[in-house]
């Protein structure tokens, strides 16, 4: 059986002779029906704020599980779960597993004007610390599982936000789903095919968080000559300008459900809900997998037009949801538990991903 180790503000466990885990609290009482025990680990910082590690008993040959959430200080998150895997494979450890429900700097995937593809930088960390396997939660994108070098779970919420609004929205049958923005509509067609409801998409100028402005197509001189070579011409790059914001579709006397796999900085979700009303949405939801809830996330919640924010619990918000009464949790710890017992016991993770569509 497995064993557990645990990061902060994590808790460590125990499952068996041939694991060691890392499990948070919201997963840790599911995993006592797999009969598992604590671990013994301390992870810490030192005086000059460097991360340190002591694993306290004996890893040799054993897998491993490392559960690690990711709270504010992301990297300070990420170099324990670093630390922790490099001890762990230098232990002499037979298989490291991280579970990391929410994957940070999962929206830097793509290269924009001079940056970097941090997403794919933090793969090759975490497999040259000693990872051998990986089990997240919706990944921002799905092509980030091609970033490693290892196996990938890429687990979907979508099956509990689902179940949500069948049981907790009154009246779903009269909702329509949302989509904020194009590049969200194939998520958002998804659950509107599931729940057999119709489909309403968002598009304007409002739309800017995922704009391709900053990929890069405006760096190149909106010239046709270029100094240098005087033989060279350039087709003439036009600036992208977005129509007028409108929406797609009829929301007039409807429920209004905006689903998204992030939600963070809540501008984008906070002017959407007001053009639904002004539509003639009658009631706005918002459904996330991850409930970053950043900065002023919760009081602009709170001030706004929404009127239910439904995250699931793979980020920490307690915080949160005591500045905003209008935050909602859906513990998804049941599927992280199972998939933990299904490879540790090496049996076939299909059974998790039955129904789900490409596009969840």
């Amino acid at each position: 059986m497995p064993v557990v180790v645990v990061m902060p503000p994590v808790t460590a466990i125990n499952v068996g002779r041939n694991s060691l885990i890392l499990i948070f609290f919201p997963v840790f009482y599911h995993l006592r029906r797999l009969g598992v025990e604590l671990g013994k680990s301390v992870v810490y910082q030192e005086s000059n704020s460097e991360t340190r590690v002591d694993v306290k008993e004996s890893v040799r040959g054993q897998d491993i599980f490392i559960i690690q959430t990711i709270p504010r200080d992301v990297n300070t998150a990420i170099m324990e779960l670093l630390v922790m895997a490099y001890a762990l494979k230098t232990s002499c450890a037979k298989n490291i597993i991280g579970v990391i429900p929410y994957f940070p700097y999962s929206k830097q995937c793509k290269m924009r004007k001079r940056g970097s593809i941090v997403c794919k930088l933090l793969a090759s960390m975490l497999a040259k610390a000693g990872l051998t396997h990986l089990i997240t939660m919706d990944l921002h994108q799905k092509e980030i599982q091609g970033f490693f070098t290892f196996p990938v779970d890429n687990l979907r919420a979508s099956p509990y936000l689902i179940q949500y609004i069948q049981e907790e929205i009154p009246d779903y049958r009269n909702a329509i789903i949302v989509a904020k923005s194009p590049s969200a509509a194939k998520r958002a067609q998804s659950y509107a095919e599931r729940l057999r409801l119709g489909l309403a998409v968002i598009h304007g100028e409002a739309q800017h968080s995922e704009s391709d402005m900053a990929d890069g197509r405006q760096s190149p001189p909106l010239s046709r000559t270029t100094s240098g070579h005087p033989g060279l011409e350039l087709p003439l790059m036009m600036a992208k300008e977005k129509p007028p914001i409108s929406v797609v579709g009829d929301v007039g006397g409807r429920i209004a459900i905006i689903v998204d796999d992030i939600i963070d900085d809540v501008e984008d979700f906070v002017a959407a809900a007001e053009i639904l009303k002004e539509r003639g949405a009658y009631k706005i939801y918002i459904m996330a997998t991850h409930g970053l809830l950043s900065a002023e996330a919760p009081r602009l919640i709170e001030e706004s037009a929404i009127d239910e924010v439904v995250v699931t619990n793979t980020v920490p918000h307690e915080v949160q949801k005591l500045q905003c009464p209008k935050i909602r949790t859906v513990d998804v710890s049941m599927i992280l538990a199972e998939a933990i017992r299904r490879i540790h016991n090496g049996e076939s993770m299909s059974y998790l991903f039955r129904n789900i569509a490409v596009d969840d």
